[in-house]
């Protein structure tokens, strides 16, 4: 069994490398590119070290050959990160408004979410009246059959996705009425496509219910996911069709806002 004092040094030495990682990274952004030698004079690193960590982030598609010969420069990976990262701050900054007026509209919890991976990642959250502790989280994850969210950005990828999405292990059960077979999965991902709505209906936590819709950005590709919920009799049954007309228009304005249908 390691000792506490092994599992501390060892954390410390993570971070350790992780702030030399990064101390490259603001090297070669700040100069364009730079050889291995030069780099390890200026962090003050050995040139040993400092080749080891550069291979170990050229691997990783961090940093890549420079221009020069013997050079490096930042990699196209840190690019593709840096534009989805401003697409995600986009995402968020042309949903806010709209949420909060849903929020106020519906008195429901209003979600945004992302796809990461086989999962849905929340990058915001407006509570609503009713507050529920352990619903989805802005920074946390979620598998994506479960939840009105989930089930929008599950089915916006192709069915193969879906395929693959199954064979990662068992549908997970949250409650009674959790979707937890391959058929049923596929049935309800067609009627979120065909519809443009997906429901949570209780299949996250017993007496609670959720309605969601899409979010397109300026190219018509699905950006996100909007969903608001709340307890089932104020979501769903009598209220089912005005539910959908609210998270459907307020899907739609935040689109707008992401510049869909401003192509000239």
């Amino acid at each position: 069994m390691a000792k506490v004092s092994d599992t501390r040094d060892s954390r410390a030495n993570s971070i350790n490398v992780l702030a030399k990682a990064g101390a490259v990274l603001d090297a070669l952004d700040a100069a364009g590119e730079m050889t291995p030698s030069a780099l390890a004079e200026q962090l003050g690193e050995p040139r040993s070290s400092t080749y080891r960590l550069l291979a170990s982030l050229e691997d990783l598609g961090f940093v890549a050959p420079g221009m020069t010969r013997g050079t490096f420069q930042l990699g196209m990976k840190l690019y593709r990160l840096g534009n989805s990262a401003v697409r995600h701050r986009d995402l968020r900054s042309a949903a806010l408004p709209t949420m909060l007026e849903l929020r106020d509209t519906t008195e429901s919890t209003v979600f945004l979410a992302i796809r990461s991976g086989f999962e849905v990642l929340c990058i915001e959250r407006i509570e609503g009246r009713v507050v529920v502790m352990n619903a989805l989280l802005p920074g946390t994850t979620a598998p994506m059959h479960i939840g009105a969210v989930g089930k929008v950005l599950l089915a916006a990828e192709p069915p193969e996705f879906w395929e693959e999405y199954c064979a990662q292990g068992p549908l997970q059960a949250f409650t009674p009425r959790s979707i937890t077979t391959k058929p049923e999965l596929f049935a309800t991902l067609e009627q979120v496509r065909e519809s443009g709505i997906s429901y949570s209906n209780e299949d996250r936590l017993l007496g609670m219910a959720g309605v969601g819709a899409p979010i397109y950005d300026h190219d018509g590709h699905v950006a996100g996911a909007l969903a608001f919920s709340g307890p089932t009799p104020l979501v769903l049954g009598d209220r089912t069709e005005t539910s959908v007309e609210q998270i459907r228009g307020a899907a739609a304005e935040i689109s707008r806002a992401l510049g869909l249908g401003h192509h000239a």
